[in-house]
């Protein structure tokens, strides 16, 4: 199983895949939580986890403490856009903790390196 990290920098947005049986440091990450970029390659880079979504598509909600899915009443916000008002509905979200059975991973970088991601990600796409 593999994780696609999508990476946002300004208007600019960057897919990698992250092999999960090699490297189990992104599992049991919450949203809002920084990590360290270099272990996707991204030498000097700091990325804030923003959210992300399971096998199934469900989304991450920071509200949800855990890895679990339950079904929660909503209002408003992640997961649900009302069309009229005062509109609730059941909706199924995921926790805000990172596990095997999330597939994708939304950051933004919070601190820059010295080489743009471009250039960073290029780099390791022609070597392979």
């Amino acid at each position: 199983m593999a994780f696609k990290l999508v990476i946002s920098e300004d208007s600019k947005s960057h897919q990698v895949e992250v092999d999960t049986a090699k490297d189990k440091k992104l599992i049991g990450l919450k949203i809002g939580d920084e990590i360290d970029a270099s272990l996707v390659g991204l030498d000097g880079y700091k990325l804030k986890i923003t959210g992300g979504s399971d096998k199934n598509g469900f989304p991450m909600k920071t509200d949800v403490e855990g890895p679990r899915r339950i079904k929660s009443l909503l209002s408003s916000g992640l997961g649900f856009k009302p069309k009229r008002d005062g509109q609730r509905r059941r909706k199924t979200i995921r926790g805000n903790t990172i596990s095997v059975d999330i597939v994708q991973i939304n950051t933004i970088v919070t601190e820059k390196g010295a080489k743009s991601i471009d250039e960073l990600l290029g780099a390791s796409e022609a070597e392979e």
